[in-house]
């Protein structure tokens, strides 16, 4: 029965994985463990709820996890001198350029709870009413993250961005 699950919401949810993270293995992480939570914890679904917006709660939940780890992580771990993070920079292949790299590298780089908002709004084209489902808030915080969201990246972009 879950198989079902993931054949109906599983392109939808990578694909909202991919446009969370800035890594492809990172997107494919957090898409596995946001199905692993689902099945671990499907006992707690209300079916009278809609399993997307219960999909994305956990994805959107797994992925602020993963964020505070991460944080955490650089607090307990040694730093790499400039020099080995250089080399290890120019080691990775140059892929080829993507007209939308600064906008995204500027999405990438906002505070979880505006680039949340903004990815599922912009990028999955969902309108406010839809986000605000999809991540448990109220529509009026889904507006105001939207536009500080906007504000943030005007500045980062240029006027002209």
């Amino acid at each position: 029965m879950f198989d079902e699950y993931i054949h109906a919401h599983g392109k939808l949810l990578f694909s909202l994985c991919l446009k969370l993270c800035a890594h492809r293995e990172d997107a494919e992480d957090l898409y596995q463990e946001t199905w692993i939570k689902a099945y671990r914890f499907f006992d707690r679904y209300d079916s009278n709820q809609e399993f997307e917006r219960w999909l994305t709660s956990i994805c959107a939940n797994t992925f602020r996890d993963s964020l505070r780890r991460q944080k955490l992580k650089h607090l307990l771990i040694p730093f790499y001198s400039g020099e080995e993070k250089e080399a290890f920079l120019q080691s990775i292949p140059a892929g080829e350029a993507d007209d939308f790299s600064e906008v995204k590298e500027a999405v990438d780089s906002l505070p979880d709870k505006y680039r949340l908002v903004t990815v599922i709004y912009y990028f999955d084209g969902c309108d406010v009413k839809r986000t605000a489902e999809l991540l448990s808030l109220p529509e009026g915080t889904v507006k105001y993250r939207l536009h500080r969201a906007r504000e943030i990246l005007k500045r980062r972009l240029g006027q002209d961005g």
